[in-house]
């Protein structure tokens, strides 16, 4: 791909629609928005932008798209596939001003926000209405950001992933036109379904400007739950059981006994050396939690369970969930200078131990440490391998390589929620099909002729 570099003459049409104040040239700027949290190398775009409305963001657009410069969506930089990185310089359109709840449909169980309000700032301010966004990455990740790669994360078990929980959006599409998709009813049966196709399109078809959201009502009751067993079999056996009960489980997270002993150690809690589950339990009245804790505990203890904990104490179960969360930053602080290869797949639950399985297989037969968790109530896996030379570099690449063809051939797909972003590209063929990814090019190229959002990404050049 070839693309014109940023002018003068195209920085002062990007200053005149923006302003001074929000565009920058400085190396600072720049650097800050070359890479996000994945290992894929750093890119400098020429100029970092900051739009402040729907049409700003359109216009910015306009302009790349009649100068052919390419531009690349920039949210909070929390993703781990190099989906925001500017491979080819030009604009990094940040959207980080673009901050703020612009209605609350409290009635409705509904917010319309812009895109650069991060999840985590959502929520504390719909907690005060009792209402709350239900997709959890973990990540203070912007809300456009999630929209763009389909973020899920632990609740997904219960309340899905971005994609069922929006409702409406407003999308700027490459040549400035701005268009509205989708509706505020929750019943949608007019046309083509435009608004989930921008969903999950890491911005290679148009940049999200508004969305309005699901949102659910504040559990009255929620149980945290510490699960511990003697082998990977006997957990994901129980993961399985669990999701075929009929219990409403918000969250099912497995962690192997490696992770399990390491963010015992460094975090203060109190799960030991074992392959360990943790769920969250949500309930309108504290007899169902009991209920269904009851349940849950005799499933796990069935299969084997050597510690059972059980929590309603909101402090503990915050506890829980922010070891969880930051794992990535718990490691990276414990290995020092190391770098990061790290994986997300996903399979049908009843897939689930057969990928486990194959994954510790991939790992053992390299000599790699066995660094697994998952989203295991949706069938989701992800392995982080540190590495500091060239050759665990490579043997970590081939496991990855090799745990994603399986997941592929076990019915499953190559990004649970990452996205595609760059390292994913490469298996798009193999698990859509040369026709269906030629449809996905054909209305890349229909939306985006000059190909400027975000390119790159997702497709192999």
């Amino acid at each position: 791909m070839e693309f014109n570099p940023v002018s003068e003459a195209i920085l002062r049409e990007l200053s005149s629609v923006l302003g001074p104040d929000n565009l920058s040239t400085a190396e600072a700027e720049r650097q800050l928005r070359a890479q996000d949290m994945s290992q894929h190398e750093a890119h400098l775009s020429e100029v970092v932008v900051w739009p402040g409305s729907g049409r700003q963001v359109a216009d910015v657009l306009r302009i790349a798209h009649d100068n052919r410069v390419a531009v690349t969506p920039w949210g909070a930089g929390s993703s781990l596939e190099g989906n925001p990185i500017p491979l080819f310089g030009g604009i990094t359109l940040s959207l980080e001003r673009m901050n703020q709840i612009v209605a609350l449909h409290a009635d409705d169980f509904q917010v319309t926000v812009q895109p650069g309000i991060g999840y985590k700032d959502l929520n504390q301010a719909l907690g005060t209405h009792g209402l709350f966004f239900a997709p959890d990455p973990g990540a203070n990740a912007s809300i456009g950001g999630m929209l763009a790669n389909n973020a899920a994360g632990t609740r997904t078990v219960k309340y899905g992933a971005t994609k069922d929980n929006i409702l409406a959006m407003e999308v700027a599409l490459a040549d400035g036109r701005l268009i509205h998709v989708g509706s505020r009813s929750v019943k949608q049966s007019a046309g083509y379904d435009l608004l989930h196709l921008f969903v999950g399109s890491e911005g290679t078809l148009g940049v999200v400007t508004e969305a309005t959201l699901k949102l659910v009502p504040l559990p009255n009751v929620m149980s945290g739950v510490v699960a511990s067993f003697t082998s990977v079999a006997e957990a994901i056996a129980a993961v399985v059981e669990l999701r075929s009960s009929g219990l409403d489980i918000a969250a099912l997270e497995f962690i192997d006994a490696a992770t399990s002993e390491l963010l015992s150690r460094e975090e203060g809690v109190d799960w030991g050396d074992n392959p360990t589950l943790l769920m969250e339990i949500h309930a309108a009245h504290a007899e169902t939690a009991e209920l269904d804790l009851a349940l849950v505990q005799e499933i796990c203890q069935a299969h084997g369970a050597i510690r059972f904990q059980a929590t309603t104490d909101t402090a503990e179960r915050q506890k829980m969930w922010h070891t969880r969360h930051h794992m990535f930053e718990t490691m990276r602080r414990v290995f020092v200078d190391y770098q990061w290869q790290l994986s997300d797949v996903a399979v049908p639950i009843s897939q689930y131990p057969a990928l486990v399985q194959f994954a510790r297989q991939a790992l053992q037969t390299r000599n790699l440490p066995e660094f697994m968790v998952g989203h295991a109530g949706d069938g989701n896996l992800h392995i982080t391998t540190p590495y500091q030379d060239e050759a665990v570099r490579q043997h970590a690449n081939q496991a990855n390589e090799e745990v994603v063809l399986r997941a592929i051939e076990l019915g499953g797909t190559s990004t649970g929620e990452h996205g595609v972003g760059i390292g994913k590209a490469k298996f798009m063929v193999r698990e859509h099909g040369e026709t269906a990814v030629d449809v996905m090019r054909s209305l890349k190229q229909t939306l985006d002729p000059h190909g400027i959002l975000n390119p790159g990404k997702i497709f192999v050049s």
